[in-house]
This record gives structure tokens, C-alpha cells and sequence, in this order.
């Protein structure tokens, strides 16, 4: 078996680790979605795009051994953890998953749990000035919604959107005072995100709490039964040197 890893990331998780390994002498592939037209590109050997589902990576893996595979992508990317872990089975790869810790409510706020995108849409129907943060897929979620709608992500989103819609530009990591500034100048009243956890979008939460706004959140989809899952980059390491 091949001494490289492939390593399924995009995360800035994903990026600090492909850096620890390659650092260490390991052979590491990362692969990216794609989805970025400029993504923050890792050290090592990358490949962008897809792999045709859980058969093309199967078949990925077939024609090129690996001694594991991580999977680093985002909390939020379901179908591509659910890829991973049917892929690696049916090919007998060691897989782990570096799953960040999600977010932990602090006192003063004021958190708001949905289960997806449309119930957080509905969730803000009573809200004047909604800012929205889940990313720039799934916005039809909010296409109908009439009120003032603030959206940020890293490249221009695509119709369908809300009608009365302002769009910020942004790549993190954010400080609570940018995201303060944001919020007056907007008149923000409710937050909309996704439990995405880490450091890098966290001052959004901050700077809710300040204002006293009410933060809506929708929970993390489930992770597939039986693999193991690691929560934070050297964990990711040590399962890999221990190949």
C-alpha cells in the first residue's frame, strides 16, 4: 500500500493539517469540492472537484492506494462524509473523520435551534433586518422572504434570493468589532447560521450576544455510524502517523 493520504478538505482544519504532515515527510492528496473559484490552496498535491459519488471515489481508491484517507471537509458537508465512509468500506481504507467541536452557548445568549435551512427561514418571519450566514448554498431557503436580508459569503450568490437582499463579500476569520459595525449599519436583529463551530466565523456570535440579538442555528447533520471521529487537527496527525 501507498504511503500517501488522501485528505478530503477545504476546511481551514484540512489546511493546517495537510501543512503538519507534509512538514513531517508524509505523501498527502487533498481534494477540494471546487466549489471556490480561488480556494486557499493546502501544501502537497491537490485535486479539485468531485469523484462521482461514493462509486467514482471507490474507484479513485482502487487505482490509487492510500494508507487512510481524513476526512476534513465541512461539518456541513453530509453527502461527502456519507461518500467517504461507504467508499472506504467497500475498499477496506482506514478512515477517520476531523469533525471540530460545535459551538457552546455562553450566558446572555440567545440561541434559536433549528433542524434546517427552511425552518430557519420560518423561523425569522417575525424579524425586520435578518442577517444570513450559512453560506452560499441552499440560499433558496430564504428566497421568499420580504423583509431586509443581509447575506455574506465568499463569492456572489446565485438567484433565487430574497427581493429586498444586500450582499457582503467576506472570507474569515471576522473580529467581533467588524461584525459589530456590520450589524448597526444594517440593523440587524436576528443572526441566521449554521453550527459550523471553530474560531474563524465565531466573532458573529460574539457580537449577537452584545447587541442582544437572537442568534438562529441549524444543527449539524448526523455523522455516518462507526467511524471514528477525531475533533481536532494534531488528533488528525497522530491517527496518521500511526498508519
Amino acid at each position: 500500500m501507498s504511503g500517501r493520504v488522501l485528505l478530503l478538505g477545504g476546511t481551514g482544519e484540512a489546511r493546517r493539517l495537510a501543512e503538519a504532515l507534509v512538514a513531517g515527510g508524509v505523501d498527502v492528496v487533498s481534494s477540494l469540492a471546487g466549489r471556490v473559484a480561488q480556494p486557499v490552496l493546502p501544501p502537497g498535491e491537490v485535486r479539485i472537484g468531485g469523484f462521482g459519488g461514493a462509486e467514482g471515489l471507490a474507484a479513485w481508491l482502487r487505482a490509487n492506494p492510500v494508507r487512510g484517507v481524513v476526512d476534513a471537509t465541512h461539518p456541513f458537508a453530509a453527502t461527502m462524509t456519507r461518500n467517504a465512509a461507504s467508499a472506504t468500506a467497500a475498499t477496506g481504507t482506514p478512515l477517520v473523520r476531523l469533525h471540530r467541536p460545535g459551538w457552546t452557548a455562553l450566558p446572555g445568549d440567545d440561541w434559536r435551534w433549528v433542524d434546517s435551512l427552511e425552518e430557519a427561514a420560518t423561523a425569522v418571519g417575525r424579524f425586520a433586518h435578518v442577517f444570513v450566514t450559512t453560506g452560499r448554498l441552499g440560499l433558496y431557503a430564504f428566497a421568499g422572504l420580504p423583509m431586509e436580508v443581509v447575506l455574506r459569503t465568499v463569492e456572489p450568490p446565485e438567484p433565487p434570493l430574497p427581493a429586498r437582499t444586500t450582499v457582503v463579500l467576506g472570507r474569515g476569520p471576522f473580529t467581533v468589532g467588524s461584525e459589530l459595525a456590520l450589524m448597526r449599519e444594517h440593523a440587524v436583529d436576528v443572526v441566521v447560521t449554521k453550527d459550523s463551530g471553530g474560531g474563524m466565523t465565531a466573532a458573529k456570535l460574539t457580537a449577537a450576544r452584545e447587541l442582544g440579538i437572537p442568534v438562529v442555528l441549524v444543527r449539524r447533520p448526523p455523522l455516518p455510524v462507526g467511524v471514528p471521529v477525531v475533533e481536532s487537527v494534531e488528533a488528525a496527525r497522530a491517527w496518521v502517523l500511526n498508519r
